[in-house]
């Protein structure tokens, strides 16, 4: 609920400008509108000042600002509650599978992959305050790491705590692809869509990618596919020092079925994007955002409180006590 002050007919605020040339006139016309005596010798007077005589410009100025209430009153003031209502017409599921293999530490995006994508995909989130989110992610086999959830808190959560290392060695599309699809199965949702990400091959898992693309089609899901990896070479990790622990890195390669990610997204209608740099996997899920809309109707109610009225009530009441003053206390100086 929001109060706000306006003016309906803001341009007789204007007319305020006539006060000051009033006041202007009034001081040089003083003189002129009191009565004055013409005598040759004023010895045989008493002078005496009357307080009446000094009050007297307060009946000009009572007109003044019965004259300025009034304009101000033609101006029409108010008070304006406007109180809002939004609906959903048409909600989104989505589904978000990553993968989350070795290769996702490749360090051709800052600092690799794995972490470049995080940060985007929180951000998108993020955007996406009126539909249902999931996480599925998947390596040499998949899983459901959240099921689709309104809750931005527990999808920002889980994205955040996305690691290498928690599946088996391997790159299983079809898997990843599979279980996105069984996710929103159930899904009530006008709009059904799956954001899958790789940065390899389809080289694990039991499940075909283009039978899980056909399961897709039959339940109206719309896949957006990524390739995640720059043109060329990439440093890989491939090994861990055996001292250390830590991850030994060396420049291989980089592989993406693009081939397959195109007929992915051509059979559901969606669209393939290829993400080489930070930048363009960040303008890649930009794109989407606007690409999928959810249709809000918002509804806005106007309560308008008039306060013009009260100034037309006061200056009236001014009006009618300058005619008072001017007919009785100062009848005899004017």
């Amino acid at each position: 609920m929001m109060n706000n002050f306006e003016f309906m007919h803001p341009q007789f605020l204007w007319l305020l400008l006539v006060i000051p040339l009033l006041i202007l006139w009034y001081f040089l016309k003083r003189n002129s509108n009191s009565a004055s005596l013409t005598v040759g010798n004023i010895k045989g007077f008493k002078a005496e000042t009357s307080i009446l005589a000094k009050l007297k410009p307060f009946l000009y100025v009572l007109r003044l600002v019965a004259i300025s209430l009034l304009i101000i009153a033609l101006a029409r003031p108010r008070n304006v509650s406007v109180s809002s209502r939004t609906k959903t017409n048409k909600g989104i599921d989505i589904v978000m599978a990553i993968d989350v293999s070795a290769s996702m530490l490749a360090r051709d995006l800052k600092p690799n992959r794995l972490e470049a994508l995080k940060k985007v995909a929180t951000q998108f989130v993020n955007q996406r305050p009126n539909d249902r989110i999931g996480i599925v992610v998947y390596a040499g086999e998949s899983f459901t790491k959240t099921p689709i959830t309104s809750d931005k808190r527990i999808i920002g959560n889980t994205i955040s705590e996305l690691k290498w290392g928690e599946l088996e060695g391997g790159t299983a599309i079809g898997m990843g692809l599979g279980s996105a699809v069984n996710r929103l199965k159930e899904s009530k949702a006008k709009s059904k869509v799956i954001i899958l990400l790789t940065d390899g091959v389809n080289n694990a898992g039991f499940v075909d990618p283009k039978t899980a693309t056909e399961l897709a089609v039959g339940l109206g899901i719309k896949v957006y596919t990524i390739g995640l990896g720059t043109n060329g070479t990439a440093s890989f990790p491939y090994a861990k020092d055996p001292r250390t622990g830590q991850l030994l890195f060396r420049p291989s390669q980089v592989e993406i079925d693009e081939d397959l990610l195109k007929y992915i997204a051509q059979q559901t209608e969606g669209k393939y994007f290829r993400a080489t740099d930070n930048s363009k996997l960040e303008a890649i899920y930009n794109e989407i955002n606007k690409l999928e809309k959810t249709e809000i109707e918002e509804f806005k109610y106007y309560n308008y409180q008039e306060k013009y009225r009260l100034l037309v009530i006061i200056a009236g009441l001014l009006i009618l006590f300058e005619m008072l003053l001017k007919n009785t206390i100062f009848k005899s100086f004017i």
